[in-house]
């Protein structure tokens, strides 16, 4: 992990850690894998779940992301979109 650092006026230089990706973005894409993984075994009520589960995850981690101690942004936007996707697949599955 990178460090950042800035000199104080008393010449002293505190290691500020750089920003962190948020969990909650992370959950998303991996709830979003999962649901297309479901659906492709025919769990697509499983898969329906972890795509809504992934869409709220994604939606918090870019909330979290408005912190500029977090990043991960445009993860959770990707994440979200992943979860729309994952929902059209369960959903596509589930009726054919």
């Amino acid at each position: 992990m990178a460090t950042l650092s800035y000199n104080r006026p008393d010449g002293t230089t505190p290691a500020v850690a750089g920003p962190a990706k948020s969990a909650a973005s992370i959950l998303a894409i991996l709830c979003a894998i999962a649901s297309f993984i479901l659906s492709a075994r025919g769990r697509e009520f499983l898969a329906l779940g972890a795509a809504i589960v992934a869409i709220g995850a994604g939606l918090l981690g870019g909330l979290r992301a408005l912190s500029p101690r977090v990043s991960g942004g445009i993860l959770s936007i990707f994440a979200v979109l992943m979860g729309v996707v994952a929902i059209l697949v369960a959903v596509i599955a589930l009726f054919v």
